[in-house]
């Protein structure tokens, strides 16, 4: 296929304005500026970067961001007939697409999830060697003192290991309650409550707001949106693809 019909496609611009930016040297396939118009490229596989940003051009892949809302699992389908992740998606599941959530967020825990069928994708976001930084909003018991942050990012010692965050602030202070917004990139089981209620904090409420460059902003609890291709790009830079 032409890479500007690529281009097209992938939803970055018009034929004509791809064309353009093929022109302007903007355009890189598997490693090399392409400044030649018509040059065929296979979908499948070229590796294609506009401004340096990878183009998702596969047409089969789907990336997409979900609210998880408090009390469902992150499971497709539940033994018990609780609410499940995949009682959101059924509908694109009997259109023959095959989903799987990338991590899970306990019944408790609210927010962002990210769902998708791009295999190398989902398996390097969920690997720990890639670090990828995940952003959790938790409402504790207690009022946090300034000195929690330091004790945290210094690391703590939990029954499987030692843990730390990589960044932890004060949002605001309640009656009897904390608001802190929590950024790390351990992915073990239950990390965030474990690591607060380590320094005297359990949670009350806990909301995943954002993963790399994917972020929840005002998207309502149970609702999919489609993860936009800059922000697939950035989640592939960040893993290495």
């Amino acid at each position: 296929m032409r890479l500007q019909k690529v281009l097209a496609k992938a939803g970055v611009a018009s034929r004509r304005a791809a064309e353009e930016m093929i022109e302007a040297g903007r355009v890189e396939v598997d490693g090399r500026i392409v400044t030649e118009q018509g040059m065929r490229v296979d979908p499948k596989t070229a590796v294609v970067r506009v401004d340096g940003t990878r183009v998702m051009i596969q047409e089969e892949l789907v990336h997409l961001a979900l609210n998880k809302p408090r009390g469902w699992q992150s499971t497709m389908s539940d033994d018990l007939g609780r609410p499940c992740v995949g009682d959101i998606v059924a509908e694109r599941i009997a259109a023959g697409q095959r989903l799987f959530h990338v991590g899970r967020l306990d019944a408790d825990t609210e927010g962002l999830l990210l769902l998708t069928n791009d295999g190398d994708l989902a398996h390097r976001l969920m690997h720990p060697s890639f670090e990828v930084s995940k952003t959790y909003m938790a409402t504790v018991s207690g009022i946090v003192l300034r000195g929690v942050g330091k004790e945290l990012k210094a690391g703590v010692e939990l029954e499987d290991g030692p843990a730390k965050v990589d960044s932890f602030s004060i949002v605001d202070v309640g009656e009897g309650s904390t608001l802190v917004k929590v950024v790390l990139h351990e992915g073990r089981k239950h990390i965030v409550r474990r690591l607060l209620e380590a320094v005297g904090h359990p949670v009350i409420r806990l909301v995943r707001t954002d993963i790399g460059p994917v972020s929840l902003g005002d998207q309502r609890p149970g609702t999919l949106r489609v993860i936009g291709r800059d922000e697939v790009g950035k989640l592939y830079e960040g893993v290495g693809l």
